[in-house]
């Protein structure tokens, strides 16, 4: 397990609770008081420490590198029958952007989600999660299919952006996202976005509009990241804690000022300590809301969907 800085307490103590379950192996020695004794402090100093996350820790946490992918997500909720699908008919397979047939609870869905790597090479691989616009381009694809077999569509939202190269630009990145921000607002079957993770700018966006936004407790939402804000704002990086405060990108701020619908708390202690238990919260979320929006009738479904991101951004003076 590796640990972040504000974390170290944990590891000190999660050190000295492996050494004295060691020694327990020797039978001559008891140690099931000192075992006890330490993991009550653990549990004490992850109360501490995840109930009073900063914003940077928080962006922190949702960048750690053992904390589960989309693809970890699609393979958990539909009990390793995931078909990946690939291909946007057009340019290429983009691998920043996943998605394919799963099931949950015997109801096919379609998965769709951006995919980070874990080594160098799985990073270069994945495109560190940036999807060129073939990504895009693929996801609308697979939206299209669900919508043709009448099957719900759920995102899965991890990216610190879409890819920002030349050639994206070239093959047409923004129109590649505006036009997925389009057609999403009119399927006629219910879309359930989960911010897992990062979820940056319009990357994040072009996969991002549905009837329930949903957004785990250690993930952020913004239009940019707190290094890049810091960089414009200051010409450094060095103020990326202020930025990422004064952006507002928490689970806690979405659901404040209405951009997120719910926020699907994660194990104390965060997705990376505890993914399996996080993949049955997450499960128990997706199954609820599939039954509150497939008894909705689709005019109605979509005339809801558009209003709601209609609204976004209204202020009351």
């Amino acid at each position: 397990m590796q640990y972040l800085a504000f974390e170290k307490p944990i590891e000190e103590l999660t050190k000295k609770l492996e050494k004295a379950k060691e020694l327990g192996l020797d039978k001559a020695v008891d140690v099931s008081k000192t075992v006890s004794d330490i993991e009550k402090q653990i549990s004490i100093s992850r109360k501490e420490i995840y109930n009073n996350l900063s914003s940077w820790e928080k962006v922190q946490l949702s960048r750690h590198p053992q904390r589960p992918y989309s693809l970890d997500y699609f393979n958990a909720l539909s009990n390793g029958d995931f078909i990946e699908l690939h291909g946007d008919r057009g340019v290429k397979d983009d691998k920043a952007m996943i998605g394919g047939w799963g099931t949950i609870n015997e109801q096919s869905v379609m998965f769709i989600g951006q995919q980070k790597g874990r080594t160098t090479k799985e990073r270069q691989y994945r495109n560190f999660g940036m999807a060129n616009p073939e990504g895009y381009r693929k996801a609308l694809r697979l939206m299209k299919m669900a919508e043709k077999f009448d099957k719900p569509i759920i995102c899965f939202i991890d990216t610190p952006g879409a890819f920002p190269g030349l050639e994206a630009e070239e093959r047409g990145q923004g129109q590649a996202i505006a036009n997925n921000i389009l057609e999403m607002t009119q399927l006629t079957v219910p879309i359930i976005i989960i911010i897992i993770g990062e979820g940056a700018s319009g990357g994040a966006l072009g996969i991002g509009v549905g009837d329930k936004i949903l957004m785990l407790n250690n993930s952020w939402y913004s239009v940019i990241s707190p290094e890049n804000c810091s960089t414009i704002l200051w010409g450094n990086w060095e103020h990326k804690e202020t930025a990422a405060d004064a952006l507002k990108l928490t689970a806690k701020d979405m659901k404040k000022i209405g951009l997120v619908d719910e926020i699907i708390k994660e194990p104390l202690g965060g997705a990376h300590t505890f993914p399996e238990e996080t993949f049955k919260i997450v499960k128990k979320k997706i199954v609820s809301v599939i039954n509150e929006l497939k008894v909705i009738d689709k005019d109605t479904l979509v005339n809801n969907r558009m209003e709601k991101f209609s609204n976004m951004g209204e202020i009351k003076e």
